[in-house]
């Protein structure tokens, strides 16, 4: 496929996605709006900016010139900048979780105000220039010494689903590894990216004298996303996003990092803990209304103890619809697009009561998901939903349950989850699924350190491998030696 033909088909899907009757730089629907262009009021309380402020370009090639000119200083500037400018970023996030929350929600229209505040907390679990270890090698002929080096400027394009969170996480570890960035964020988010960009920008100039390390395009459109896959000084991209986009990446002659789609199943045993199991998905699924890549998408239960499982949800406050309301949801919430079913975009990150009314349901306040049983061929055990509902389907015995689980995972190699005091299941599970992320006995949210350690990002990179991205993803390798002297022992 030439690259004509490529952007062709992402163009298509792209503008499937926004709707009939829009486009990519125009205003989507009720659940994104486009990227604004007035002069920004208030930082607090919209999201509007204009090519003015700092970091802000309608144009990639200023974009470029900019983080150029911004990466030498940086690396001029030392590490204990880099990691100034980091803890900055975390400490900005977390004193305007609020202001910044709101701005992104009211722009975007998916998920839950209370956790978009959550996730610019949660940044501060984002490792910085501590992840740089440098490595050294002493022998008979002399030294070497390893080191973590910057690729200069890395494109990056972000998604609607954690716009404002994925930026700053990119950010903290690409500027921690010495870099700088331009972004194309998506049109839906656009706003809100541009407001932090500037933000940013603005405190760093401030601090440490440094021209925008975060150089983000507004308005976003698919030509300047192309514009910044081709671009021959940016040689480097960061792409965090859905399958067009994540396809569109990985075709490009230079080197991605792609956060690509999941489908993390589910599988609950019978020596699993089922009150506890039933907290965790609730959890991970009630997560900014399932937006995660990483939330629980659909669960496979062995037979003997179905109903307990059931029982357990039940008890734990997620609210349960019959069949005929499921298959009642089904209809309202998905269409069919050529060979799948998609969610219609007004129903991405939706509240349980919006879902509820849609399948003829009353759901009550506090009743933070709805489950239910399918059977496997329901289009929510096979397609990533992305709403805080959960599909329940019926396993003969864990065998079966695995095979479902490996099946509807669709290989994208990115989460997975088991509920099981069975030491051999949980590892022949881990070793059958064989994703990125494998969590037993907790939330999906475990597997980044809320709810379970390890350190957390927004860009889980399973197409190509890197994993929870860290600043070390982001850096080249460089080896310094000196022969036959320096050894001092």
């Amino acid at each position: 496929m030439n690259q004509e033909q490529l952007i062709t088909n992402v163009v298509e899907q792209v503008l499937r996605q926004l709707g009939p009757g829009q486009t990519v730089a125009s205003a989507p629907s009720s659940a994104s709006t486009s990227a604004p262009t007035s002069a920004s009021t208030s930082a607090s309380t919209s999201a509007s900016t204009s090519a003015s402020e700092p970091g802000v370009f309608e144009r990639v090639d200023d974009a470029v010139e900019t983080a150029s000119r911004a990466q030498r200083q940086l690396a001029a500037a030392g590490l204990e900048v880099r990691a100034d400018i980091c803890n900055m970023f975390k400490q900005m996030a977390k004193d305007n979780a609020q202001s910044w929350g709101r701005i992104e929600f009211d722009e975007t229209k998916i998920g839950r105000l209370d956790h978009k505040v959550v996730k610019l907390e949660l940044l501060e679990a984002v490792p910085g220039v501590e992840f740089l270890r440098s490595a050294a090698h002493s022998g008979d002929q002399g030294i070497s010494l390893d080191e973590a080096a910057p690729w200069g400027i890395i494109g990056v394009i972000t998604p609607v689903t954690h716009s404002i969170p994925t930026l700053t996480s990119n950010a903290i570890s690409m500027i921690a590894a010495g870099n700088a960035m331009v972004v194309n964020p998506h049109p839906g988010g656009a706003g809100s990216a541009a407001m932090a960009t500037a933000e940013y920008n603005r405190e760093i100039k401030r601090r440490f004298n440094i021209d925008p390390l975060i150089c983000t395009v507004n308005p976003p459109t698919l030509r300047t996303a192309e514009e910044i896959f081709r671009h021959p000084r940016i040689p480097l991209l960061a792409v965090t996003g859905g399958p067009g986009v994540a396809r569109a990446a990985m075709k490009q002659s230079k080197r991605a990092i792609v956060a690509g789609p999941g489908n993390p199943p589910v599988v609950v045993d019978e020596s699993a803990d089922f009150d506890d199991a039933a907290r965790s998905m609730i959890s991970g699924v009630a997560f900014d209304n399932n937006l995660l890549c990483i939330g629980e998408k659909e669960v496979f239960v062995v037979a003997s103890v179905f109903e307990r499982m059931m029982d357990a949800m039940r008890r734990a406050g997620a609210f349960e619809l019959t069949t005929a309301q499921i298959d009642r949801l089904a209809q309202a919430v998905f269409s069919y697009e050529k060979d799948h079913y998609a969610i219609r975009k007004e129903f991405v990150g939706a509240d349980p009561r919006v879902l509820g009314k849609a399948a003829g349901a009353t759901v009550p306040d506090g009743a933070e998901i709805l489950f239910g049983e399918t059977d496997e061929t329901s289009p929510f055990v096979s397609e990533e939903q992305m709403l805080p509902f959960l599909p329940f389907v019926r396993a003969p015995d864990f065998d079966r349950a695995l095979d479902m689980a490996v099946k509807y995972e669709h290989g994208f190699g990115h989460t997975a989850i088991i509920h099981s005091n069975d030491l051999n299941h949980i590892t022949t599970m881990g070793r059958a699924v064989n994703t990125t992320l494998f969590v037993a006995n907790g939330p999906s949210t475990a597997c980044l350190g809320a709810g379970g350690e390890g350190y957390a990002s927004y860009s889980i990179a399973t197409p190509t491998g890197e994993g929870v991205t860290n600043p070390l993803t982001f850096t080249r390798f460089r080896r310094m030696s000196i022969a036959g002297s320096l050894r001092i022992v």
